[in-house]
């Protein structure tokens, strides 16, 4: 079990223990977090799981796929250099205490 923080927009926090291997929007929308859409579920077709990840954090994740990066730079509102989509980050030990802070809107 992997544990997640998800910083909602409100500054709601909520802390969830994900089976390694579910994605992160597969953990938001399990345990009801507010902010993470998944309208794609899943397939890196929408961004409506939009997050930013604590930059001292970004070289635990994997690189960004070209879809991701296309669905960050044309669809996501709110782009920071920090942006990741949930979907496309998987649970494991080295994402362990990452913290997601979830943008106002999701797009």
């Amino acid at each position: 079990m992997t544990q997640i923080t998800y910083v909602e927009a409100s500054g709601q926090s909520t802390t969830v223990d994900l089976p390694d291997g579910w994605n992160l929007m597969q953990g938001a929308i399990a345990n009801g977090v507010e902010g993470i859409l998944g309208e794609c579920g899943g397939s890196c077709a929408c961004a409506t799981c939009h997050c930013y990840v604590d930059e001292a954090r970004l070289g635990d994740l994997p690189p960004a796929s070209e879809a991701e990066l296309d669905m960050l730079e044309n669809v996501a509102a709110e782009r920071r250099a920090t942006s990741r989509l949930a979907c496309q980050l998987k649970a494991s030990p080295a994402l362990a205490g990452l913290i997601l802070n979830l943008p106002a809107i999701q797009e």
